[in-house]
């Protein structure tokens, strides 16, 4: 991949934003993310995948709302002021789409050196590992760096 595709800089560092699901943190690439925003109303659409239960309404545009949550198995607490919806936009089949993600908080957008990246345990992760690029280092914790495309198809 080039560094435009994997959002990698020169440097061997990777430019993300820092999200939180329950206690876990996760990496969100920065050039996937558009815009993050404070919780919308949500409407709920019969017969949707488990992980995207509802649309969103961003400036005219509907856009499906993912709850990583449910995909990685963990409870959902109710929103809090913290609460917030990071809008991707991922290739999904060779197409541009947008995607709603909710993030019970958003830290800050930062970099990864490549030096700080480890391999995904194959024993031990309770969640797929196709679901995960990768797992860095970030102030001393690990965080996940996942796999958008496969975790969304």
């Amino acid at each position: 991949m080039n560094e435009v595709q994997t959002g990698e800089r020169q440097t061997g560092a990777m430019q993300v934003v820092m999200i939180g699901l329950g206690e876990e943190k996760f990496a969100l690439d920065a050039g996937l993310v558009r815009e993050i925003i404070d919780p919308v109303p949500v409407t709920r659409v019969a017969g949707a995948r488990s992980f995207v239960p509802s649309v969103i309404n961003v400036r005219g545009n509907v856009i499906p709302l993912a709850d990583l949550r449910i995909r990685f198995g963990m409870p959902q607490p109710e929103n809090s002021a913290d609460t917030r919806i990071v809008v991707i936009e991922l290739a999904l089949d060779g197409e541009p789409v947008l995607v709603g993600v909710t993030a019970d908080k958003v830290y800050e957008v930062t970099e990864i050196s490549q030096t700080d990246v480890q391999q995904t345990p194959r024993v031990g992760m309770h969640w797929k590992p196709e679901f995960i690029r990768f797992i860095a280092k970030w102030r001393e914790e690990f965080v996940i760096v996942p796999n958008m495309e496969r975790i969304l198809n």
